[in-house]
């Protein structure tokens, strides 16, 4: 049986568009840093450009230029990557039932499972605006992304050094934000704090790129632990992750 439509159903999916668009918008407007940033580490427009036409999730492709810029190992980028963006296959799971997608659609569907599409799509109050959610998102950041990319890349080539308008901090300022609101209990704060004097102590000690592993290794032991994994991350509208 279909599902009944609520009589205020063409408002709401003018909101959701409209959400999407927003989202869009905001991401495009970080994709310029990224690709700005990613030149200066030494990548080309085109291998710029097709870094994020390709992996097409914001936090793995700033970790990976962070590595390569900062003369890291490139496996050691491409691991941290990976890491970054394993939450996206657990993504997966929760969105299929809703996308029921088969085949070839599947795939292109799931180039789309990240953070901002999950979070719009799981939030609707029924299944056809969670689907509307997900592509109208999907679409926008897909299309917006890319073109600030290409945009930050090129303008970039004309910069010197963007530390020198502040787009090297544009990451970490980034993440620092994400991460504050969910900093709302002691084992949360334990974790990080941990991760992160784990990460400072090996610094001396390891290749570029290995500090973030053993940090992102802390978190993984903690959630193996019996009785751990109480942590919860909740998807972000901030950007592509």
């Amino acid at each position: 049986m279909d599902e009944p439509r609520a009589p205020d159903e063409p408002l709401a999916r003018r909101s959701v568009t409209r959400n999407a668009l927003g989202i869009g918008l905001a991401s495009g407007a970080y994709a310029l840093s990224f690709g700005a940033l990613s030149v200066a580490a030494g990548l080309s427009v085109l291998q710029t450009c097709v870094l994020s036409l390709v992996m097409f999730t914001g936090a793995s492709q700033f970790a990976l230029i962070g590595v390569v810029g900062a003369g890291g190992n490139p496996f050691s980028g491409a691991a941290t990557a990976i890491l970054l963006g394993l939450r996206n296959g657990l993504y997966g799971l929760r969105m299929s039932p809703i996308l029921r997608v088969r085949g070839l659609r599947r795939l292109g569907a799931a180039q789309w499972v990240i953070d901002e599409t999950t979070a719009m799509a799981i939030t609707q109050p029924t299944e056809p605006l969670s689907r509307l959610a997900f592509y109208s998102t999907g679409l926008a950041l897909y299309v917006l992304w890319n073109l600030g990319t290409l945009i930050g890349a090129l303008a970039g080539q004309a910069i010197s050094n963007p530390a020198d308008l502040g787009l090297d901090a544009a990451v970490p300022a980034a993440f620092l934000a994400l991460l504050a609101p969910r900093m709302e209990g002691r084992e949360q704060w334990v974790v990080a704090i941990t991760a992160a004097a784990v990460a400072l102590v090996s610094v001396p000690f390891v290749p570029q790129g290995v500090p973030v592993l053993l940090a992102a290794a802390v978190g993984v032991a903690f959630g193996l632990r019996p009785g751990g994994g109480t942590v919860t991350a909740e998807p972000s509208l901030r950007e592509p992750a």
